[in-house]
């Protein structure tokens, strides 16, 4: 009997992927889809933020959330930090706004070539100019400045595995763009998405920035696919890099795993919340917050005192309205 849980508790990898699936489905049929960021402004800002921190903190950036907020939407450089740190965030900020506006401009995997290699290197070109300019590379050489490949040979990863020799690079990535036409016809696009981004890391077409852009390009391909973007958190750093070098070796599996739980998680905290009306059936996961967990929801509900209704797989749903009503209610009884 397929298990739902894994030995620590965590649901099993088969039902992050079917969870994923049944919110995509919901998401395309009863809510319309992904809006564009002009549709749904404070959806797109709200992921923007996350995912400029994170991924370049996962590089070792160290502004925290609310500077980056100033930094993205005040243009404010709180704090003492390097020139570099705030412009390394900028770059990124920017690409991240390029992908969320031509992927949901492209109409999904249906073009000859999902990624083209021109769109990986102006993406790197934006995600790293603005700290080139104040910080360049000390090693580069003159063809190495953002949007050109290396021209340099890197050392061996982690775990033994070795890019390709630098005049290899340009022909190794068109293979791998070549590649990507087959992600829709997969029976796991999320976990043939992890193969392509596991890839594209390998041949490590830069001489810098090509996890920031990997990164990039996967959510790209992710919204593409009708997804929301997936975050990387910091705290996640060390299993994103366990599940990489286990890519290298030939198993993308814990890597499409984590791929997964992002976009389920960005799914439920951001983009469902945003699309719902207050009348809207939606899962306990898009309401809770540190007032009320879905733990405590939950209970709630099965005690009488919120409203829900159980869907067919298990996961109870409820509406704003209701829980709305039920945290007056809950405040009134705590007053009397």
């Amino acid at each position: 009997m397929q298990q739902n849980t894994s030995h620590r508790g965590r649901p099993s990898r088969h039902l992050i992927y079917q969870r994923l699936e049944e919110a995509q489905t919901d998401l395309r049929q009863r809510l319309g889809g992904l809006p564009s960021p002009s549709q749904a402004e404070g959806l797109w800002t709200s992921i923007w933020y996350q995912e400029a921190h994170h991924s370049t903190a996962i590089e070792g950036n160290t502004l925290v959330m609310r500077q980056v907020e100033l930094l993205l939407a005040e243009g404010l450089a709180v704090g003492n930090q390097e020139l570099s740190q705030y412009m390394e965030v900028l770059g990124y900020a920017a690409a991240a706004q390029l992908v969320y506006s031509h992927a949901l401009a492209a109409g999904g995997l249906v073009a000859a070539a999902p990624v083209t290699v021109t769109e990986v290197r102006h993406i790197h070109e934006l995600a790293l100019g603005p700290v080139w300019s104040v910080a360049p590379h000390p090693n580069a050489r003159p063809n190495e400045r953002p949007g050109g490949f290396r021209e340099h040979d890197i050392e061996p990863f982690p775990g033994g595995m070795v890019p390709p020799a630098w005049v290899d690079v340009p022909a190794a990535l068109s293979d791998w763009a070549a590649s990507l036409t087959q992600i829709n016809a997969s029976p796991n696009p999320v976990e043939a998405l992890a193969t392509a981004h596991g890839w594209f890391e390998r041949i490590h077409p830069f001489l810098d920035g090509n996890g920031r852009t990997g990164r990039l390009i996967l959510n790209l391909l992710l919204v593409r696919s009708g997804y929301p973007p997936a975050v990387i958190y910091t705290r996640d750093r060390q299993r994103y890099l366990v599940a990489l070098r286990r890519a290298d070796a030939g198993d993308p599996a814990r890597l499409g795993e984590l791929i997964a739980r992002a976009v389920t998680d960005n799914l439920y905290r951001f983009v469902v919340p945003a699309l719902a009306g207050p009348s809207r059936l939606i899962p306990l996961a898009s309401l809770a917050s540190k007032g009320h967990s879905v733990a405590s929801l939950r209970v709630a509900i099965e005690r009488g005192r919120l409203k829900g209704q159980k869907n067919v797989d298990g996961q109870w749903r409820t509406t704003r309205a209701w829980l709305e009503e039920y945290l007056q209610g809950r405040y009134q009884r705590r007053a009397t």
